[in-house]
């Protein structure tokens, strides 16, 4: 897997596009003048999750002797159910028993930027090379990067290309995702059994 082909998978699995949403419920009753610094701060912690996982995440793994092929297995499923979710629903009703107050690191920089999702595919790039860590570090960060920039502008993102746009876009990173997924499947089915 190339650096490109990392940063595009970390993307989808990121999925600002899908975010934008969850991103603007959650900031409804706070002070929009503190938007974005509380995305800011959020995004930054959801980064120094992710590298935390990236680089310590496979030591956890052998301590409870996770083999790379179950790896691979459970981070196609987890990302084939994302996937799934992103295709067939909306998203806004995570949080249909609102907020009070300020968000902090529940639930935006945990897990809408660091989710379940982008922590097990940054062990599994890690898991199955990690003498290229610095080409992950690279990817995630500009995976993040991109995720950033949609999150940050995401009010103004929403205006342009409104829900039935958001949803489409979203669907549409679904679609390929799953095929991630599937790919993921069927590589840690043939490292298990052939």
């Amino acid at each position: 897997m190339s650096i490109l082909s990392a940063a595009v998978l970390l993307i989808l699995v990121l999925d600002p596009v899908g975010n934008i949403p969850l991103f603007l419920v959650a900031l409804k009753n706070v002070d929009p003048d503190r938007h974005k610094y509380i995305i800011v701060r959020e995004l930054l912690i959801g980064l120094l999750v992710l590298v935390f996982f990236l680089f310590l995440g496979r030591y956890f793994l052998a301590m409870l002797h996770v083999t790379k092929p179950a790896l691979s297995i459970a981070g196609g499923i987890v990302l084939f159910l994302i996937a799934i979710k992103m295709i067939f629903s909306g998203s806004e009703d995570v949080f249909s028993i609102g907020m009070d107050g300020e968000p902090f690191i529940v639930p935006l920089a945990i897990p809408l930027v660091a989710g379940p999702s982008a922590m097990a595919t940054v062990l599994l790039l890690m898991a199955k090379e990690p003498h290229r860590w610095f080409q992950w570090l690279i990817a995630l960060f500009c995976a993040w990067a991109v995720t950033s920039v949609v999150l940050f502008f995401s009010r103004g993102l929403r205006r342009l290309l409104k829900d039935r746009g958001l949803t489409a876009l979203e669907r549409l990173m679904g679609m390929i995702l799953t095929t991630v997924s599937v790919q993921m499947l069927v590589e840690g089915v043939r490292e298990s059994f052939f």
